[in-house]
């Protein structure tokens, strides 16, 4: 059985972090493991406290995990402070995982800030460079660039910036277009090595928005753990995603999770 490891924050009601990304695991049929970066009070429209994990504490998870069950995979998701994030570079490049897929949680959908900004120079110069896949979010994609997103072109040149000092395969997503005036489109952009592709998909009327980029990025790291190359991962990814939309669960609020059994084709 394929492994896959998730470094991420810990969502109480199940629809975002570690919880979404060992779902969206268990339904590619793999086995997760996880190294908890914080404890997150939230549910599906508010977030109301945070406790990060002690940098000594989240060495030893990774360490109980790369030395005993090694990952074919490594999916990162929210990482807090500039120590964690020096923490996890180094665990990284001790190991040396292939396959590791960064997400850049810098703030929960109710808007909620997760990120501490001090620690970008850290997050661009240490991990970075061990992360094969990088899934931003337009607003994610403002910050890494320190570009002012208006439309699609805008959105190429924020690729090119990033890739300025990112060498890996770039996926923007676009579930943010909607704010852009595109209400119908959910495209995202791959960016790699100079080159362009966009995966141009329908918006769909869904409340269950909470943990999709989380979802998304796990998804991503199965396929990488499968033996897909990237943009294979990254659209067998989309697919799973768009498959959970339309299955409509509803939870809560309106904004429950998104990880079941559903069929990839």
């Amino acid at each position: 059985m394929k492994t896959v490891l998730s470094i991420a924050g810990s969502d109480c009601s199940g629809g975002a972090g570690i919880q979404a990304d060992l779902k969206t695991i268990e339904a590619f049929g793999m086995y997760g493991m996880s190294v908890i970066t914080a404890a997150v009070a939230e549910n599906t429209y508010q977030v109301q406290d945070i406790a990060e994990i002690p940098v000594h504490n989240l060495a030893a998870q990774c360490d109980c995990v790369f030395q005993d069950i090694f990952p074919h995979a490594v999916k990162i998701g929210m990482t807090g402070s500039a120590s964690a994030i020096n923490l996890i570079a180094d665990k990284l490049s001790c190991y040396k995982p292939r396959n590791v897929v960064f997400d850049p949680v810098m703030a929960a959908t109710a808007g909620e800030k997760l990120f501490h900004t001090d620690a970008l120079d850290i997050l661009k110069e240490k991990l970075l460079p061990h992360v094969d896949v990088l899934t931003p979010n337009l607003n994610e994609t403002e910050i890494l660039s320190n570009c002012k997103i208006s439309d699609r072109n805008s959105i190429e040149s924020a690729a090119r910036k990033i890739g300025e000092f990112y060498r890996g395969v770039l996926l923007i997503k676009g579930g943010h277009l909607d704010e852009l005036g595109e209400k119908n489109s959910c495209a995202d952009l791959i960016y790699c090595n100079g080159k362009f592709e966009w995966i141009e998909s329908r918006r769909i009327d869904n409340p269950n928005t909470h943990g999709t980029g989380c979802t998304l990025s796990a998804a991503i790291a199965c396929g990488l753990a499968a033996g897909l190359e990237p943009t294979q991962a990254i659209k067998q990814a989309k697919k799973y995603l768009c498959n959970a939309l339309l299955y409509g669960l509803k939870l809560g609020h309106g904004n429950g999770p998104l990880y079941h059994k559903v069929p990839l084709n």
